[in-house]
């Protein structure tokens, strides 16, 4: 196994448990009760505290992770981050740790990449292999599920969900729940369709794809309401994962559905 580097110039508290590999660059911090995984790799500047970070990670300089949330009913209880595996986290990127009232974890999962000053809110949920552009913002309690992709300067309105394998363009200001599988742009974003490209490139199906725009259109183009809308699709025989999927993420909504 490899050696854990450390350099003369970090500072690691007594009680942060390092791997295998780690390597600790110049003038970083890491702070008490900080776990870091194997192989993964701090270059420098970067400061670390009440997180756990999997293997195989890199993290690019001026970062800051775990740090208390901004949140005026934050009283230093104690909350934390926890990031998974193989991720790049760029540089002058801000992870917060969770504040009171939900599940004091700020959580990061598998193969995302952040670009440089994308900001994760306290009690923010990220899945796997989603990538988030440059200046990305995330208020708290937000939501995003796997493979989407977050334009660059994107602002997101606390408590609003992020639905798997969507995108969302540059500039745009989120205030509502994007669905899986969609596209939404705008200053105050609204939906153009499905994200098929995006879904060609995952290696989804001509059928499968078909069926999501056939779901999209009675949901979205249709002059039924929302409540015969989805009334309608459930009613439909031999119904895809992806349109069950879809659905169950628009009846579950508490922000509105984009539009």
């Amino acid at each position: 196994m490899a050696k854990t580097k450390i350099h003369k110039t970090a500072l690691v508290a007594p009680d942060a448990k390092l791997a295998d590999g780690v390597e600790i660059g110049p003038f970083c911090i890491i702070g008490s009760r900080v776990k870091i995984g194997r192989n993964t790799k701090l270059a420098s500047n970067i400061v670390i505290e009440e997180t756990e970070i999997g293997h195989d990670c890199t993290i690019y300089p001026f970062t800051s992770i775990g740090l208390a949330p901004q949140d005026i009913r934050y009283k230093g209880e104690k909350t934390k981050v926890k990031i998974g595996n193989h991720n790049i986290i760029r540089e002058y990127i801000t992870i917060h740790r969770a504040s009171v009232g939900g599940t004091k974890v700020t959580k990061i999962g598998n193969h995302n990449f952040l670009m440089a000053y994308v900001h994760v809110a306290h009690d923010c949920v990220i899945g796997d292999n989603n990538v988030m552009a440059n200046a990305t913002t995330l208020a708290g309690h937000v939501i995003v599920e796997d493979f989407s992709f977050i334009g660059g300067l994107v602002a997101v309105h606390q408590f609003t969900r992020i639905g798997a394998y969507s995108m969302i363009g540059g500039f745009s200001a989120i205030t509502q729940d994007i669905p899986p599988f969609t596209t939404a742009s705008g200053e105050r974003a609204k939906l153009y369709g499905l994200n098929a490209v995006g879904l060609k490139r995952r290696n989804f199906d001509e059928s499968t794809i078909s069926s999501l725009k056939k779901a999209y259109k009675t949901i979205f183009r249709s002059k039924l309401t929302l409540k015969d809308a989805l009334k309608k699709l459930k009613s439909e025989e031999n119904q895809s994962a992806e349109v069950s999927q879809f659905i169950d993420f628009i009846e579950k909504n508490k922000r509105g559905i984009c539009r």
